[in-house]
């Protein structure tokens, strides 16, 4: 871990671990290895636009672990996963339920917080608001170095509530043609429409144009590595996206109350995600730095994933010692966390100020593992500091709002129709004038 002072932070985040900014990718200093992704990525795209299943087939030989004859999965299939679970392990087919009724509980508040409306706002001018869901949302679930269970639940649940009409699961193959077993399990608790064994870039190009399998979908959500990530980001345009995912990191606000061994839980809890993964804290002194540095090498001694946790540790774990609270908030809001915890005496004042995360955990309660897995909030969340302008995943992804205008000749109708034609004449588009001329 790397421990600075507060007065060090600045030059210490904009010189290294911002991330590319966006001053240095208008000069062309961002690295190469991203233009060779999205190179290879675009390779991809063009390939499966043009060549359909055959080239998702030559894509999935290159890069999955297999290429089934057939990329749709049966959902008798999932189905039978399902209960298979149930009889192997039922302690983990309880989790899921349990955190697929809180998800979808939470996912149905968000939803009623979409309101249609019409008002009159002056006399014969009628303006309004509807809520349509998307036809069709793909949900990509990864399944590289551990298989994202818990992401069928968070992409598919809020698609279903949010009335999408089809919501179709993409995972990768693995050495039998099929995803893993789990996550097929949990697509059929979720409610998934359609399953396909498909992953990478591809998946991501066959959801956004389709292929004589694939259908065509309106959004894809879902996190995915670097090549996803470029898909998405690429086709973003083409096919809605929830956002482009970058590596996972969390920051937590300790004071003297915090429990140093907690802390350092929690800070491998991200770690150990990947190497690239960020774990992040903000501390009042040298004194508890030293406490969690110490509670981190004694967890790292006994943990299966130590050398993923470690790597990650090593090369963006970070420790800032700050002399203020109000400090702490604000190197806290330029960061713009994907995952923000408060291990904090009195949490809740502090939240008026802070205003960039994904998402908030207040208390030492509130482990930020909770979100990952259970609590029902969502944890497809914006990452590398985009938290500065979107939220996460939620139903709103897949709701398009639509506006409406009605007319009636009354007096507010005509002020308006009078100040378009003005406005339009400034602007020099005679049609626009005459257009509404028209309705004098």
């Amino acid at each position: 871990m790397t421990i600075l002072s507060a007065k060090d932070f600045n030059e210490y985040w904009y010189r290294r671990a911002g991330g590319i900014s966006g001053a240095a990718v208008a000069a062309g200093t961002a690295p190469a290895q991203d233009n060779q992704v999205d190179q290879a990525v675009l390779e991809i795209i063009r390939g499966v636009r043009s060549g359909g299943d055959r080239a998702l087939r030559e894509y999935s030989l290159r890069f999955d672990k297999s290429s089934p004859d057939s990329f749709e999965i049966p959902l008798d299939e999932a189905r039978r996963a399902l209960a298979e679970l149930e009889a192997t392990d039922s302690a983990l087919v309880s989790a899921l339920g349990l955190a697929a009724s809180h998800i979808r509980s939470f996912a149905e508040l968000q939803q009623r917080s979409f309101t249609d409306f019409e008002v009159e706002l002056e006399p014969g001018l009628f303006t309004g608001q509807r809520n349509i869901p998307v036809e069709r949302a793909a949900v990509y679930v990864p399944a590289g170095r551990f298989p994202l269970i818990s992401t069928v639940l968070m992409g598919v649940i809020p698609a279903r509530v949010a009335g999408v009409d089809q919501v179709i699961l993409l995972s990768p193959p693995g050495v039998e043609g099929k995803p893993d077993r789990r996550i097929l399990a949990a697509a059929a608790l979720a409610g998934a429409d359609r399953i396909f064994a498909i992953g990478g870039a591809q998946a991501i190009a066959a959801a956004a144009y389709g292929t004589e399998t694939v259908p065509r979908c309106d959004v894809i959500v879902g996190p995915g590595n670097k090549y996803v990530a470029s898909a998405k980001r690429l086709l973003f345009g083409q096919v809605g996206i929830d956002f482009v995912a970058g590596p996972t990191d969390v920051l937590i606000i300790a004071d003297d109350s915090a429990d140093p061994d907690r802390l350092a839980a929690d800070l491998l809890a991200q770690a150990e995600h990947d190497p690239d993964a960020r774990a992040r804290a903000l501390l009042p002194d040298q004194a508890m730095a030293r406490q969690v540095e110490e509670g981190l090498e004694k967890r790292l001694a006994t943990l299966s994933t130590a050398s993923t946790a470690r790597s990650s540790l090593e090369a963006g774990g970070l420790i800032i010692i700050y002399d203020k609270i109000d400090e702490a908030v604000q190197i806290a809001n330029i960061i713009a966390p994907e995952h923000l915890e408060l291990h904090l005496r009195n949490p809740e004042q502090h939240i008026p100020q802070l205003r960039n995360y994904g998402s908030l955990f207040i208390g030492e309660l509130a482990a930020e593992v909770l979100g990952d897995y259970s609590a029902g909030i969502n944890h497809t969340l914006p990452t590398s500091g985009s938290a500065r302008f979107t939220g996460g995943l939620s139903v709103r992804h897949f709701i398009k709002t639509v506006t409406s205008l009605r007319c009636e000749r009354s007096g507010g109708y005509e002020t308006s129709r009078q100040a378009a034609a003005t406005i339009a004449r400034a602007e020099g588009l005679e049609a626009h004038r005459q257009s509404a001329e028209s309705r004098q």
